[in-house]
């Protein structure tokens, strides 16, 4: 039966050497067109000891060969298949009347959505000849009450602005620990797309640390047992080689420590400094340190968190499924995506941020990169100080309505909140806007008619 199974896997692989297809992904959209997914499953396609097969990726299917799918009747299901083994596949589930388009070569996908309407077991296989008797074969039941736990979900990369450590204040310089660790993670980019983020902590982009000029910083850096890359990190407030990244070079399962002074205060961006440091910059490897000056900042009532930063994505923005990195664009430096931590949405949708009428805030604002200068700008208010390039000593510019940000670097922008309603966090390079990147600051409050009003007179 292996044997059987090994001769037509190596005819299929033959066959496809010869086809030139299109490796782009394609959605098609059965049943439920226009509707959100209730549920989104992923398949990699493997060739094995076996012979041929899908693979779970995400949830309780993950890493499971063939799985058992398990959806609630009427879910709007969005199936994801991706290529992971060159050869030419597709899925189809002929009893509901779906099927992907054929993926040829590694990492091509191919999505389509559909709606479980009827309850039942079906199966799911491919349907190029040979590979279902090849081992590509599994079930989908519809209607099983433990679906939503058995079926894949997609983790929220996003930091929440407001995951701000608070004020040092008055107190002299001491030794902080500080732990770290590098984590690969699929995660959610934008609606129905998911990404492979390297990231800090698991989140992007990595935790706001804060410290104390004057502190001595002893830092571990780990990296997860299930990464593929070394990982490390540098930090622009650090002095010495390589801001630590000489040190902190740390393999999967991994980990290192550094020692650092921190004689400088102001707001330093980190971020990976592996080769190549742009992909891992790219992939959501970055954050900031702030440094606070002898006896801290002035207060505020709201502080929050923001970088921005760009996906290079081999497939086209707003493409549905699992997207790849791609290399070619990452130099061209034309990324698919543009963010403000780390997602799609992460500031609009997931995390906005809020606050109240009469109160002041303040935005810690930083651009990971590792190529786009940002214009920050909010619309419908001025920063009533900025403090340029991240320098907390030097005086702050005042009245300002938008402040240039390089690629590794950082500003601090205070303002007051006269008038309520929902301002939007942009880049005034605003055709990024149509690339993913903006975000909202929302504020409650009773109308300030001699300020703004919208009814004029």
């Amino acid at each position: 039966m292996k044997m059987r199974r090994w001769i037509s896997v190596l005819g299929v692989l033959l066959l496809g050497g010869f086809m030139s297809v299109a490796t782009a992904s394609q959605t098609n959209i059965a049943d439920g067109v226009g509707l959100k997914p209730d549920v989104s499953i992923t398949l990699k396609t493997g060739i094995g000891e076996e012979g041929m097969y899908f693979q779970g990726v995400g949830g309780k299917i993950d890493g499971r060969i063939n799985p058992q799918i398990k959806v609630p009747e009427g879910a709007v299901v969005q199936l994801t298949l991706i290529n992971g083994d060159g050869a030419m596949h597709d899925v189809a589930i002929p009893e509901l009347n779906v099927k992907s388009d054929q993926v040829v070569g590694r990492d091509s996908s191919s999505v389509f959505v559909f709606r479980a309407s009827e309850v039942g077991e079906f199966a799911y296989f491919c349907t190029i000849p040979g590979h279902r008797a090849a081992g590509m074969e599994g079930k989908l039941i519809i209607g099983d009450s433990q679906a939503s736990d058995e079926t894949g979900t997609v983790d929220d990369i996003s930091r929440d602005p407001a995951d701000v450590p608070d004020p040092i204040g008055e107190r002299g310089p001491k030794t902080v620990s500080v732990e770290m660790q590098t984590v690969e993670k699929q995660a959610r980019l934008a609606d129905g797309t998911s990404y492979r983020y390297w990231t800090f902590d698991g989140q992007v982009p990595g935790p706001l640390l804060r410290v104390r000029e004057g502190d001595t910083v002893d830092l571990t850096l780990s990296n997860a047992k299930d990464s593929t890359m070394i990982h490390s990190v540098d930090f622009h407030a650090v002095t010495g080689p390589g801001g630590g990244a000489t040190v902190l070079q740390v393999p999967p399962g991994a980990e290192k420590s550094l020692s650092f002074k921190a004689i400088k205060p102001g707001l330093y961006v980190y971020h990976c400094a592996t080769p190549m440091v742009a992909h891992h910059i790219a992939n959501g490897m970055y954050g900031m340190i702030l440094v606070e000056p002898e006896g801290g900042l002035p207060p505020v009532d709201h502080e929050f968190y923001v970088m921005q930063g760009e996906i290079y994505t081999t497939q086209a923005y707003g493409q549905h499924g699992e997207l790849s990195f791609d290399v070619r664009k990452l130099l061209d430096e034309k990324p698919e995506y543009y963010v403000f931590n780390g997602a799609v949405g992460a500031l609009t949708d997931q995390h906005p941020l809020t606050a109240k009428v009469g109160e002041t805030v303040r935005i810690y604002f930083g651009v990971g990169g590792p190529n786009a200068t940002s214009s920050f700008h909010v619309i419908g208010e001025m920063f009533d100080k900025a403090y340029a390039w991240g320098g907390t000593t030097s005086a702050p510019a005042e009245h300002v309505q938008t402040i240039s940000v390089p690629p590794g670097g950082a500003t601090i922008v205070d303002f007051e909140l006269e008038v309520p309603g929902k301002y939007v966090l942009v880049d005034h390079a605003l055709s990024r806007m149509e690339r993913g990147l903006a975000g909202f600051l929302k504020v409650e409050g009773e109308d300030v008619p001699e300020i703004y009003n919208p009814g004029g007179g």
